[in-house]
């Protein structure tokens, strides 16, 4: 690999070659763009590993995560490693549950109360540290913590010895905090199965407005007409969610 001096070095090379191509060039935005794109990979870079070091983190902050539990600690870095970005300025972080092979994941259509429990007590203390964390350093009120999933699953079992649920994409359910939005209140919810929404139905178009307008965007601001219909940020439809908000 090349060190940080040699690379350093490199893109100060490019930089002035860009610059005598630029000055003879009508190509301006697009290589200037270019230049700003390869300085905030080498910021990026150069900077990641300092803010990947949870090791720097004192103890009571990572038994807050959970990082001394066995069963959680793999989510519990990523919450901690999460925090440490938004302290940092990066202005979207995804965190990820599961997934890291077939029989590791949310997918639950086998034993699915077994599927939901382990994987709620892996994600259960380091998500409250999280919370905890951001808001006693005052960044949860500018921070929108967001958790949830493409669907729900159904109320009916599935067949097997140990029987899981198949996917609902009618009725499911997401938590936000933090950014804007009320805490301690619920909205919506379903009929008496839990098969589909039922009460102050929100759609995924409902979900994406209220998500924009609590990042700043109006998504109704970039409509534009395209065969015969008005199409915007949240596609055609969707309505910002205002009782959750605070």
């Amino acid at each position: 690999g090349m060190g940080e001096t040699a690379q350093r070095a490199q893109l100060d090379l490019l930089a002035r070659l860009n610059r005598d191509h630029l000055a003879a060039a009508s190509v301006e935005g697009e290589l200037s763009a270019r230049i700003e794109s390869f300085e905030l990979a080498y910021r990026m870079q150069t900077a990641a590993p300092e803010a990947f070091d949870i090791e720097r983190e004192p103890e009571f902050l990572k038994r807050l995560y959970g990082l001394d539990q066995p069963h959680c600690r793999h989510f519990s870095a990523q919450c901690l490693i999460a925090r440490r970005m938004v302290e940092r300025g990066v202005r979207f972080v995804q965190i990820y549950s599961g997934g890291m092979e077939n029989q590791r994941s949310w997918d639950g259509h086998e034993d699915i109360v077994g599927n939901h429990r382990g994987f709620a007590r892996e994600t259960d203390q380091p998500i409250a540290g999280l919370l905890a964390d951001l808001e006693q350093r005052g960044l949860l009120e500018e921070t929108l913590v967001i958790w949830g999933g493409e669907f729900g699953r159904l109320p009916i079992s599935q067949k097997g010895k140990n029987p899981g649920r198949d996917h609902n994409p009618h009725a499911f359910t997401y938590w936000m905090a933090g950014g804007g939005v009320q805490g301690g209140v619920h909205y919506g919810s379903t009929d008496e199965l839990g098969h589909k929404a039922a009460v102050d139905k929100v759609s995924v178009n409902d979900l994406h407005a209220t998500i924009l307008q609590l990042l700043g965007f109006d998504h109704e601001r970039l409509t534009y007409f395209h065969n015969g219909r008005n199409f915007r940020l949240t596609d055609v439809a969707g309505e910002v969610v205002k009782k959750i908000l605070t």
